[in-house]
C-alpha cells in the first residue's frame, strides 16, 4: 500500500498507486475544469502531487498545454531567473561488476577498453578541466569493489580538491556512484562532496530487475532506498533521475515524483536536483532495441511539467542531448547543463580515439565549453559557475528555505555574475568575453537588494583587477 513516509521501496514507490494514477490521468486528459484547477494550484508555486502532475502530462487540450508551458517558463524565471549552472562529468573508471543491459560497462562486454585513472592522471585531467574554466565536477565510476572501492573515490576527491592551477580550482565535487551503506555515505559527506547523485533508471520493479539481471544493482530495494541511506549518512543534497526510454515514460515520470514526495515526507527535504537523460547509443548498446524511446516533443513536456510539479528542484540536462533539444528545454525549467563533456574515462587531457573506446555513451552536443557559454549568452542566459551555497553551508532544507522565500536571488544573481566574470577574464574567447561583459552590465541592475548590487559591482571591478573567488 502506498505510504510516502515508509522506508520500504515498494511502499513509497507503490506499483498499484502508479497504475491508478495513470488510469486517472488518462480518464481526465480532457477534463478542462480539473486541468484549470491544477494549473491554478501550480501558479502558487507550491508544487503538485504526482497525480496532479500526471494529469498535466497526459493533457491533450492544446490551449491548456500552451498555458502549461508558459507557466513553466514563469516558474523557472521566478526561482532560477535566466541563470544556467555549468558542470562537467569526470569518469574515473569503467570497471563494473553489474550486468546492466543498457550500459556498455556491463561486465560481459569484453571488447570495451577497461580503464582506471591513477591519482596522477586524475590531477592532469583536473588541470585540463580547470584550463577550460570548469569549477564543478560530477564524478562517475562503475561499480567494482576491487577496482573502484570507496577508498579510491575518497582519495580521488581529495586529489581533485587539492589541485590549484593558475586561477583554476574545482570548488564542488558531486558524486555519482553505486548505492552503498550509511557508513560509506558518511565518509563521502566527510570528504566534502556536494550532491550525491544516483539514477533509478526505471521505477518499474519487474523491468528494473530484467534490465539489471546480475550484480549488486539487481537488488531493487537496495538501489531505490539509497537516497534514504545517503541522507541518514548526513548528505543534505541528493540528485534523482530516470533513464527515459527503458520503460514507459509515464510510469517512470510518476515514480520519479513519488520518490521526490517520499524524500520530502520522510527526510524533510526533496531532491536537490532531478536529471532527465534519454537512452543513447554506446559501444554494444543499440538504443533502437529499446521500444520506449520518447520524442523531443514528449521530452519537452516532461521538463515543463517537472518544473511545475517540483518548482524548487534543479533540473539537469547533459550532452546526451543535441544543441537543439537543449535549447528547447532551457526556458521550460532546466537550470544546469554540462559543457565540453567527455564520457570516456578521462579524455580531457587528450581526447580518446575510437579505438580506445571507453565511453559510457555517445555525446550529442560536442561543442567546447566556450562555445556552449557563448551560445547561452546569445540566448540571453547567464552561464554560472557558482558553488557558493555549497561552500557557505546553504544545503538541504536551508537552501530550499532560501529558494521558497525568493531570497535566493540576492545570492544567486550576484554569484552567477561574479563567476561568469571569472570565466571571462581567465578563459573566454574574445567574442565570448565581449558578449559576457554586455550581459553582466545588463544583469547587474536586476539584483533586487541595493546593497548587494553595490558590493557585487565592487567585486566585479576587483575581479577585473586580478582578485578571485568572491561570493555571497
Amino acid at each position: 500500500m502506498y505510504n510516502p513516509k515508509s522506508s520500504k521501496a515498494t511502499e513509497f514507490i507503490d506499483d498499484q498507486e502508479i497504475l491508478d494514477t495513470l488510469a486517472y490521468a488518462q480518464a481526465n486528459k480532457s477534463n478542462r475544469a480539473l486541468i484549470d484547477s491544477i494549473l491554478e494550484k501550480a501558479a502558487t508555486c507550491k508544487g503538485l502531487t504526482h497525480r496532479e502532475a500526471a494529469v498535466l502530462l497526459e493533457c491533450d487540450l492544446e490551449d491548456e498545454n500552451k498555458r502549461m508551458f508558459e507557466l513553466a517558463k514563469q516558474i523557472k524565471q521566478k526561482f532560477y531567473g535566466n541563470r544556467i549552472v555549468m558542470f562537467a562529468p569526470l569518469y574515473l573508471s569503467n570497471y563494473c561488476v553489474n550486468g546492466c543491459t543498457y550500459c556498455p560497462y556491463h561486465f560481459k562486454n569484453k571488447h570495451i577498453r577497461r580503464k582506471k585513472l591513477s591519482q596522477e592522471e586524475i590531477a592532469q585531467e583536473v588541470i585540463a578541466l580547470q584550463d577550460m574554466g570548469h569549477k564543478r565536477l560530477a564524478l562517475e565510476t562503475g561499480e567494482d569493489p576491487v577496482n573502484n572501492p570507496l577508498e579510491y573515490v575518497l582519495e580521488s576527491i581529495k586529489t581533485i580538491y587539492g589541485i590549484k592551477h593558475k586561477n583554476g580550482a574545482i570548488r564542488r565535487v558531486n558524486v555519482n556512484i553505486a548505492a552503498t551503506t550509511v557508513e560509506n555515505y558518511r565518509k563521502l559527506k566527510d570528504a566534502g562532496i556536494g550532491t550525491y547523485i544516483l539514477f533509478q533508471e526505471t521505477y518499474h520493479k519487474k523491468t528494473y530487475e530484467e534490465l539489471h539481471p546480475t550484480g549488486p544493482k539487481h537488488d531493487y530495494a537496495w538501489h531505490t532506498e539509497a537516497m534514504d541511506r545517503a541522507m541518514d549518512g548526513g548528505i543534505d543534497d541528493v540528485g534523482c533521475g530516470v533513464l527515459f526510454g527503458l520503460n514507459l515514460y509515464r510510469y517512470d515520470f510518476v515514480g520519479l515524483l513519488m520518490h521526490a514526495e517520499h524524500l520530502e515526507a520522510a527526510k524533510g527535504v526533496g531532491p536537490h536536483t532531478i536529471s532527465v537523460p534519454r537512452i543513447r547509443a554506446a559501444d554494444d548498446i543499440d538504443p533502437t532495441a529499446f521500444s520506449n524511446a520518447i520524442s523531443d516533443d514528449i521530452f519537452e513536456k516532461i521538463v515543463a511539467v517537472l518544473r511545475i510539479a517540483v518548482p524548487y528542484t534543479g533540473l539537469i540536462i547533459s550532452t546526451r542531448e543535441s544543441k537543439e533539444a537543449r535549447r528547447r528545454v532551457l526556458a521550460l525549467g532546466v537550470s544546469q547543463i554540462s559543457g565540453g563533456s567527455r564520457t570516456s574515462v578521462g579524455g580531457y587531457v587528450k581526447e580518446e580515439t575510437k579505438e580506445e573506446n571507453s565511453a559510457q555513451f555517445d555525446v550529442s552536443d560536442n561543442r567546447t565549453l566556450d562555445e556552449v557559454v557563448n551560445w547561452l549568452l546569445e540566448l540571453g542566459y547567464i552561464p554560472s559557475f557558482c558553488t557558493a551555497c555549497y561552500r557557505e553551508g546553504r544545503t538541504g532544507d536551508r537552501f530550499m528555505k532560501l529558494v521558497k522565500s525568493g531570497q535566493i536571488a540576492n545570492c544567486c544573481q550576484p554569484n552567477a555574475l561574479m563567476t561568469l566574470k571569472e570565466y571571462l577574464e581567465d578563459y573566454a574567447s574574445p567574442d565570448t568575453k565581449a558578449k559576457g561583459e554586455k550581459v553582466i552590465a545588463e544583469e547587474l541592475n536586476r539584483i533586487p537588494n541595493e546593497n548587494v548590487r553595490r558590493i557585487a559591482a565592487e567585486h566585479l571591478t576587483e575581479l577585473h583587477d586580478g582578485k578571485r573567488d568572491f561570493r555571497f
